[in-house]
């Protein structure tokens, strides 16, 4: 491999372990909603859905539990079909549960929901090291991932239902918002599976891929630990 080729796939598995720091140390404000997005949701009064849609995709692109949960999935997706199957069933799951959820006013403790999310990121690092295999435990990793999709999306509408929505225009308005977070989600896939494929045709994938699943299990960990702790002191 010429030299530029080193420093390239060098800096891309800096880049990699690096983000899964990042978001190791920011998980804990994986749900938060800047102030000034709850106002403008909260006084909203119709649709706008234009607005709405942009703050879907600003919440999944900052949404640090999405990603890591996504970049477990994607970890070891060689194919693009893969990657669209594994990614369709996070979708479907985590937008049944959004736009139901908070059309029709289902309830959830978020402390809780946001555990699940947590273990969700801890699950697929744990799967991604063979972990599961080496205690002879067989899981369906699609129907785990629709699973995790539906807690994920529990997690956004309890979010968008602490906002107090108007009712008035909120079916475009959530339309708007879960188109939003499709786009994000894809802007996020787009940039990880790149950065992966340039990784993965380098010598130091295999030793540095177990570093980045640990990284993401103890993310997944510390997110569920903070929000135990907020649950069981609130």
């Amino acid at each position: 491999m010429n030299p530029l080729a080193v420093k390239l796939t060098s800096r891309v598995q800096g880049l990699l372990l690096a983000a899964a720091m990042l978001f190791w140390s920011a998980a804990v404000y994986a749900h938060d909603v800047a102030e000034g997005d709850k106002a403008f949701v909260q006084g909203t009064d119709g649709p706008a859905f234009i607005p709405f849609l942009y703050l879907g995709a600003k919440h999944m692109v900052t949404g640090y539990d999405h990603i890591l949960f996504l970049i477990g999935v994607v970890f070891f997706l060689y194919r693009l079909k893969d990657v669209i199957l594994y990614v369709s069933m996070f979708t479907i799951g985590h937008s049944t549960t959004l736009m139901l959820g908070t059309y029709f006013g289902w309830g959830a403790n978020s402390y809780i929901v946001d555990a699940i999310i947590g273990l969700s990121v801890v699950y697929k690092g744990f799967e991604n090291i063979g972990g599961f295999r080496k205690l002879g435990i067989a899981i369906n990793t699609k129907f785990a991932v629709l699973a995790f999709g539906l807690c994920h999306g529990m997690g956004l509408s309890t979010k968008l239902q602490d906002l107090a929505m108007s009712k008035n225009g909120l079916l475009t308005n959530l339309i708007g918002f879960n188109i939003g977070v499709e786009v994000g989600q894809v802007i996020v896939l787009f940039l990880v599976v790149s950065l992966l494929n340039l990784w993965r045709g380098t010598a130091s994938f295999k030793r540095g891929a177990f570093s980045a699943n640990i990284a993401l299990i103890a993310a997944g960990f510390l997110l569920t630990a903070y929000q135990l702790q907020g649950y069981f002191s609130s």
